[in-house]
């Protein structure tokens, strides 16, 4: 049993990582800040419903006040970090640039920080598929070069794993970044695909396909990336970046047709061109995966949707999410 700190404990992937770790009988310490990025509503409904229950210790704080994070880790004294904390969205970065360098740039220097003078021998952090930009080499392997992201959020995900390798090579800190593909799940982000359409077609509004419906992505389910996190945590490499996604490649039209399926309803697509920002198609490589973390994500994209859509039908309007 180790005591485990999980930054963005009340986001999407941070909850249900969480969770696993409760069920597996650690000692859980959850910081977030609950911003407004999106309705805190559903960070609270992740702490109140997934997490009902369980015993552990919850911190409302942001990551760049650094006297009352050291605080935590002063009184924490914690085996491992997990620090899935971030501002996350890549057209969001177009308009808001500079909370992007606040949360993913500065917060990341400040867990940087405590991790070297409390002397936590161990993180993991989240990094992303984004940082691929518009490679054109399918799929994304960890080998690729990563140098000419196409968003500012994935530059400062770059960023981060640049950072995590200087503290490594300087102070001997175990670092493995884990880099996330399209996540999808109960209980997922309102600004994601899964949840803007779903939300659309039950209230027959037309949806927003980019694109034409062209796009490819590597849609992982949230057990998959869960169990991907929780091998990480388990393992203590010196420096690594690992990819964590479904190890296929999806297009848009098919994501949407298995919408409609679950909803039974058809949808009214509205075709708009490219995002500033989006990329043609991720697909990632996950050999090291499945190598290095013994990864095996086994949730199919038809089994997934249905699971998000019973969440939807069950909890959406409850929290007032449907609106």
């Amino acid at each position: 049993m180790s005591k485990i700190l999980v930054t963005g404990g009340a986001g999407f992937i941070g909850a249900h990582v969480a969770k696993r770790l409760l069920d597996e009988g650690h000692k859980v310490v959850i910081i977030d800040n609950f911003n407004d990025y999106y309705s805190p509503v559903l960070k609270e409904a992740r702490i109140e419903n997934m997490l009902s229950g369980y015993s552990f210790e919850l911190h409302r704080i942001n990551l760049i006040d650094l006297p009352t994070l050291e605080k935590v880790f002063l009184k924490g004294k914690f085996d491992k970090i997990c620090h899935l904390a971030a501002q996350a969205g890549v057209r969001y970065s177009l308009t808001r640039p500079e909370v992007y360098e606040e949360s993913n740039v500065k917060g990341f220097l400040n867990i940087l920080e405590c991790v070297r003078r409390f002397q936590v021998k161990t993180l993991i952090y989240a990094s992303s598929s984004s940082v691929y930009g518009g490679n054109t080499k399918l799929p994304f392997s960890e080998s690729d070069p990563v140098e000419r992201p196409l968003s500012l959020y994935g530059a400062t995900k770059r960023a981060n794993e640049l950072m995590a390798y200087s503290y490594h090579h300087l102070f001997g800190i175990s670092t493995t970044g884990l880099r996330f593909f399209t996540v999808y799940g109960p209980f997922g982000r309102p600004d994601m695909a899964l949840f803007l359409f779903t939300k659309a077609i039950t209230n027959d509004k037309p949806i927003q396909v980019f694109n034409g419906g062209k796009t490819k992505r590597d849609f992982t389910y949230i057990d998959d990336i869960v169990s991907g996190v929780i091998a990480a945590l388990e393992r203590s490499y010196s420096y690594e970046i690992i990819n964590l996604g479904r190890g296929q490649s999806q297009h848009l039209e098919n994501f949407i047709t298995e919408i409609e399926k679950s909803l039974g309803k058809k949808a009214e697509r509205e075709l708009l061109p490219l995002q500033p920002g989006d990329v043609l198609e991720t697909f990632a490589d996950i050999s090291k995966a499945k190598a290095m973390l013994n990864y095996d994500p086994k949730v199919s994209i038809d089994e997934g949707i249905k699971k998000f859509v019973d969440w939807y039908n069950e909890y959406a309007h409850r929290l007032g999410l449907d609106r």
